[in-house]
């Protein structure tokens, strides 16, 4: 099943199923996505919208989504929240955006989603969106090291690839070079599972 159709059938149900891991794991960890951000700033994979609380105010937002259910259910989450952001159904790998539109592109385990032949496509094309000096910051999973818990998320990775078309070993940093990007941090938020990326567009 391909990105869009495992999206339009999850919707409905995307928060629900999240809602755990967001309030334990992930609610604390969006407000380091935007702390210093302002200007233009990309939300690439809105989903249903969680970050839209986190915005940083004064900044243009504008959300992508390829899924028009996901992006209905974003529509709702602003108008709730009821912030400004601009919201366009749009795929990553071929926005139609122009050169240097954005101060910053951020994205919540949207590389996970993404199969291992579009993790350069994807991180190609925000490096062309974005402007010099900006930056990307990526929240997204790995495999753990340790046995104990490797062996869980192994359990867990067939409902997590049913579910919601992810995995734990995308491994999107060992694609930042290539792409054009030059990675400035790369550090784990929660123990050697999920992990913070910030890179800035390579100086020529």
């Amino acid at each position: 099943m391909n990105r869009l159709a495992t999206y339009q059938r999850i919707a409905r149900w995307y928060d629900l199923l999240d809602a755990p891991f967001e309030r334990k794991r992930y609610q604390p960890l969006r407000p380091l996505l935007f702390a210093g951000l302002s200007g233009r700033i990309l939300d690439a994979g809105i989903g249903t919208g969680r970050n839209i609380s986190f915005y940083p105010g004064g900044s243009e937002m504008v959300g992508i989504d390829l899924s028009p259910a996901m992006l209905a259910r974003a529509t709702r989450r602003r108008d709730e929240v009821g912030r400004d952001v601009a919201l366009m159904e749009m795929d990553v790998m071929n926005t139609s955006f122009d050169d240097d539109s954005f101060d910053a592109v951020i994205s919540t385990f949207l590389f996970c989603v993404l199969a291992p032949e579009h993790q350069l496509p994807a991180l190609v094309e925000l490096a062309r969106i974005c402007k010099p000096g900006g930056e990307i910051r990526l929240l997204e999973y790995s495999y753990s090291k340790d046995p104990m818990k490797r062996f869980i998320m192994r359990l867990w990775a067939p409902w997590v690839r049913f579910a919601y078309g992810a995995a734990f070993d995308r491994n999107t940093h060992l694609y930042l070079e290539e792409a054009g990007w030059e990675e400035v941090e790369n550090r784990f938020l929660v123990d050697d599972i999920v992990r913070l990326i910030i890179a800035r567009p390579a100086s020529e």
